[in-house]
């Protein structure tokens, strides 16, 4: 790119990054936990057609993604599920094309009395922006939004077809992804900046979700002897699960870009209900689990696995060996995907880019790094040959207390995007 160009793009960042910041903070305010997206999404589509883009917005019908690949079980309906894509159509078409994906859905909260401030009253302390959902990934759906300002305000367009968007269900299904591409959504590569501090994620887990149903005998707990305890039952089963997970972290089963770390598969707990009083002994109880599991690994064989290992336990139980735990599958249904592994021409030539756009703005080399966490990138690469980079800002404490973004990180992501779609898509005069 002509180092000009280059420095113009880089300016016109800097020119509207108050603007970005300002953005960023009132749309982290929009409480956008799973169900409630609504007004965000609201914020974001007015945003975008003020920008004079053709608009797409669509409430998710199950039915349409239920039988795709990638397709992750509900629990409810969709009726307050939707997404919002902005098109750029190109006049000359003579680059690439491209996806900006981000998510709009954050996690809960929790304790309000453990936040320093509220979570949905962002604020700015020593450069960083506080709230939630401020890194995770608001920051990421502003940074796509203002490189496109970028290069709209040196009076350029990308020369491609560029899709922006905002989905909801990334941090429980992805399904908001997956009906972008029932949708008819398809690019050359995609781009996602979750934020994962500049580097580029080389490879990613998936993820299951479960519960497990426990149902007990209750007694007052004056004969609790002559009862069977739901929450108790559910020990034994919780230590298989971490057996388990021990046996999936061994080296032998790691997959190669995982192969230094140590214990790449976490299992969580997540959450635990049970009983209705607490003078009689509990007659039910249902914990959620979460597990990772390496790219390439099988899900109806870890599912299998699972059951295997909880089943076991269950015959070693004097009270569950007669009455055996319910598995339901719900949430999260999702392979690992490597973009290191994918070989072809349109993924090497994204990571270059993109790699340059990273040098020119940082003065640094791009690192490619495996991260234990699942993202939207594997519906793109997955299941439609679309190559998924994933690169962000840097946050801390994402779906903890005090979550917060670097806002100098933000500034050098939204640079390097912008200089990544004038490399990918090429330019056109607006």
């Amino acid at each position: 790119m002509d180092q000009s160009l280059q420095t113009s793009i880089r300016n016109a960042v800097d020119n509207a990054f108050g603007r970005q910041t300002e953005f960023l903070s009132e749309l982290t305010a929009h409480p956008s936990t799973r169900g409630q997206e609504q007004s965000a999404q609201d914020f974001i589509a007015e945003a975008l057609q003020a920008r004079s883009y053709q608009i797409d917005r669509w409430n998710i019908d199950v039915a349409d993604i239920a039988h795709l690949p990638g397709f992750s079980p509900v629990a409810g309906n969709y009726d307050d599920a939707v997404n919002v894509v902005a098109s750029h159509r190109s006049r000359r078409r003579s680059g690439k094309s491209l996806i900006l994906n981000g998510h709009i859905d954050v996690v809960p909260v929790g304790p309000l009395d453990m936040w320093q401030s509220p979570p949905f009253a962002p604020r700015i302390e020593a450069g960083w922006m506080y709230g939630r959902g401020a890194g995770d990934m608001k920051a990421g759906l502003s940074a796509n939004l203002f490189a496109l300002d970028a290069l709209a305000a040196l009076g350029h367009a990308p020369a491609a077809d560029v899709f922006f968007q905002s989905v909801v269900e990334e941090e429980c299904t992805g399904n908001g992804a997956l009906a972008c591409l029932q949708r008819g959504y398809r690019a050359d590569a995609a781009l996602i900046p979750e934020p994962f501090a500049e580097e580029l994620i080389s490879a990613q887990v998936g993820v299951i979700w479960f519960q497990v149903h426990l149902k007990g005998i209750p007694v007052h707990v004056l004969e609790a002897g002559s009862g069977a305890n739901a929450i108790e039952a559910a020990i034994p089963l919780i230590e298989a699960l971490h057996g388990l997970e021990a046996r999936w972290n061994v080296p032998e089963r790691r997959h190669k870009h995982f192969a230094d770390h140590a214990h790449a598969l976490n299992l969580n707990i997540g959450r635990i209900k049970g009983g209705d009083w607490a003078s009689s002994v509990p007659a039910w109880c249902v914990f959620d689990v979460r597990m990772g599991l390496f790219p390439g690994q099988n899900l109806e064989e870890a599912r299998a696995e699972i059951e295997s290992a909880l089943m076991q336990a269950a015959g070693e139980h004097a009270f569950l060996r007669q009455n055996p735990p319910q598995i339901v599958y719900h949430g999260f249904q999702a392979e690992g995907y490597a973009l290191a592994e994918d070989q072809s021409e349109n993924a090497a030539e994204a990571i270059a880019k993109l790699a340059g756009a990273h040098q020119a703005i940082t003065g640094t080399a791009l690192s490619q790094v495996p991260v234990t966490a699942t993202t939207d990138a594997r519906f793109f690469g997955l299941y439609a040959d679309i190559p998924a980079l994933v690169y962000g800002p840097r946050a801390e404490a994402i779906h903890g207390f005090n979550e917060r973004v670097e806002l100098e990180s933000l500034r050098r992501v939204t640079q390097v995007t912008a200089l990544f779609i004038a490399e990918w898509c090429g330019l056109e005069p607006r």
